[in-house]
């Protein structure tokens, strides 16, 4: 009898232990937009000045078509896509913003962690950014969370 409850604890255990990293993979809460009809992940992996300014424009014309309480969107960066975050970024003052106005942006940490490693510096991002571990990781979570994905 003890070494079935010693077998079933020990099962528990190991149960509980191979869950906790789909569990911890997440570790960004939701948006807390009880009122949003429309969930948008504005997904962001290019370095391109134009692809930054068409991604700021999205989010930027979506608050204006919808009330801001309505809608819920996040910018996620990772790869060459955080430069955009970046605390010398010339559209920091875009994106400030637009975080003002409650657009979340994600800055994926194993890109941040990547650049430091090739360069031996940890490059500084804008301190209202929210940092996510693993960029497309956090567009995987938001989908299965009923966001729509949008690459523009």
């Amino acid at each position: 009898m003890m070494r079935l409850q010693i077998l079933s604890a020990m099962m528990l255990a190991l149960l509980a232990w191979t869950a906790s990293p789909a569990a911890s993979a997440q570790q960004v809460p939701l948006q807390d937009k009880p009122f949003a009809e429309h969930k948008i992940v504005l997904q962001l992996s290019d370095g391109d000045a134009k692809k930054q300014a068409l991604v700021l424009s999205v989010a930027n014309n979506l608050l204006k078509a919808y009330d801001p309480d309505k809608v819920a969107i996040e910018v996620v960066t990772f790869g060459p896509g955080i430069d955009l975050l970046l605390s010398g970024s010339e559209r920091r003052k875009q994106v400030e913003s637009l975080i003002a106005q409650g657009v979340r942006f994600d800055i994926c940490l194993n890109t941040v962690d990547t650049i430091e490693r090739e360069t031996g510096q940890r490059p500084e991002f804008i301190p209202a950014a929210t940092p996510v571990q693993v960029g497309v990781g956090q567009i995987l979570f938001l989908a299965e969370n009923g966001y729509t994905v949008v690459r523009p």
